[in-house]
């Protein structure tokens, strides 16, 4: 059976003062991308009709941010609670009947498939006035608290903390605060909600308590309290991230990488990894990484922005950064670092390189402390290394050149023009043997060290 159209709105009003930070709470980074992207990415997934961003204090960061996705902004002046924040969003709803999905920006881990189950029970045959999703963390601290009827998962009360008896506060099952509800009974049942409580605001969950003087039940549906993990400080977000990557760590050995230290391996929010890809000890990776069947990357590297091909190689301390291809079979050593650059199949630099803005051919072999001098202070310039040409050890190629198929440049070399195929590039001076020029210059030296240390 078809449902109706479905409206997002997720609350991000809060002025987030335990971040301690001039950037916006929701918009603080997990694993590489903002939370409040994480959760807007999410719901997308269930095809909403509309999204509504309810913003607050840091307003302007926030809909910079959400300019691009579509997202409909409504405007919380004063922070008088969730369902004052919830009230906001009804003016930009005006005209739309659906279902309403309510999330936080803060609580960015909830998965689709459990938005998806809050909107079907909104639709079962009994018909509640409202889904609520509830969890029961380790520590149910000062969480406001869902009473059920006995063998059911129908509410029968929703407290919050402060105004819970001791007996309430004994139960486990806690509100995350995500509701689902038609439009119609959301904001019917809002205008009713008065803020006669401990801290003199207007709650959400007292929908649920309305619509049971109505007649109308509400029923509640739960999730692991990792899933619901709310963020007000860094070190609840450093929490959240570690929840993230262990998971996605599974995810990719489950998927066939893998990982010799799997807690030392950081990824971010859309790394992708083929199948028999090994990844050692401390790696990390930034946004915009594609990882091909059987690559290897080893430890202590940097990666983001990159497409690595097939049984590539990378590192140990290798960086790659965006723009850097590696086709199959290319290796990338030890304290390389690429930029904008593509190694063609079977290329190598295995070691104390630079190579940016640069195309390097299959099969070509570029020496220990070579650099592409790409950049002159104003503008960027292309370096070409053609297939199979060697480049010796610690030279400079300044930028813009060419190095022609199968040429060789000797160690050492500046190369400032370009080289044709096959040839031989020798950019240094002549070597000259002064015999006993060291000898004299020593003794020299130590004579006029020995007066001055006489006077």
């Amino acid at each position: 059976m078809s449902q109706p159209p479905l409206a997002i709105v997720i609350l991000a009003a809060g002025k987030g003062t335990r971040m301690k930070s001039n950037l916006h709470k929701v918009l603080h980074p997990l694993a590489g991308k903002p939370m409040l992207m994480h959760l807007i990415d999410t719901a997308r997934t269930l095809v909403p009709e509309r999204t509504v961003i309810v913003v607050g204090a840091g307003r302007e960061q926030v809909e910079a941010a959400v300019a691009a996705h579509g997202a409909a902004i409504a405007h919380q002046g004063e922070q008088l609670g969730t369902g004052h924040a919830v009230q906001q969003a009804e003016a930009v709803l005006t005209g739309f009947d659906g279902d309403v999905l309510i999330l936080y920006g803060d609580v960015p881990l909830v998965e689709a498939a459990t938005m998806r189950r809050m909107l079907d029970r909104l639709h079962a045959a009994d018909a509640p006035a409202a889904v609520v999703l509830g969890f029961r963390p380790a520590d149910a601290a000062a969480y406001g608290r869902v009473i059920t009827a006995p063998g059911s998962d129908l509410v029968a009360k929703m407290v919050e903390f402060k105004d819970a008896s001791p007996a309430e506060r004994a139960e486990t099952l806690c509100n995350s605060g995500l509701m689902a509800a038609s439009s119609r009974d959301l904001f019917t049942l809002l205008s009713r909600v008065s803020n006669d409580n401990a801290a003199g605001e207007y709650y959400l969950p007292d929908i649920v308590m309305l619509a049971q003087r109505d007649g109308r039940q509400t029923a509640v549906i739960e999730t692991a309290a990792s899933e619901v993990a709310g963020v007000n400080s860094r070190v609840e977000l450093a929490g959240v991230e570690a929840a993230w990557q262990a998971a996605r760590r599974v995810r990719a050995m489950a998927d066939g990488a893998t990982l010799i230290a799997p807690e030392t391996v950081w990824f971010a929010h859309d790394t992708v990894i083929g199948r028999d890809v090994v990844i050692e000890p401390d790696v990390f990776f930034g946004p915009g990484v594609q990882i091909a069947d059987g690559a290897t990357i080893r430890a202590f590297s940097h990666i983001e922005g990159a497409e690595i091909g097939a049984g590539v190689e990378v590192g140990p301390y290798a960086r790659l950064r965006p723009g850097a291809v590696l086709e199959e079979g290319a290796k990338v050593g030890n304290f390389v670092e690429v930029k904008k650059a593509r190694l063609g199949r079977g290329a190598k630099a295995n070691h104390l390189t630079y190579l940016g803005d640069a195309d390097v051919g299959a099969g070509a072999n570029v020496g220990a402390g070579t650099i592409t001098c790409n950049y002159d202070g104003f503008f960027k310039y292309q370096t070409v290394i053609g297939e199979g040409a060697f480049v010796g050890s610690n030279s400079a190629l300044v930028a813009p050149v060419t190095i022609g198929n199968g040429a060789i440049v000797a160690a050492g070399s500046v190369v400032t023009r370009d080289v044709e195929a096959g040839a031989l590039a020798l950019v240094r001076p002549e070597q000259v043997a002064k015999p006993g020029w060291a000898t004299r210059f020593r003794e020299k030296m130590r004579a006029r060290k020995a007066a001055k240390a006489g006077k």
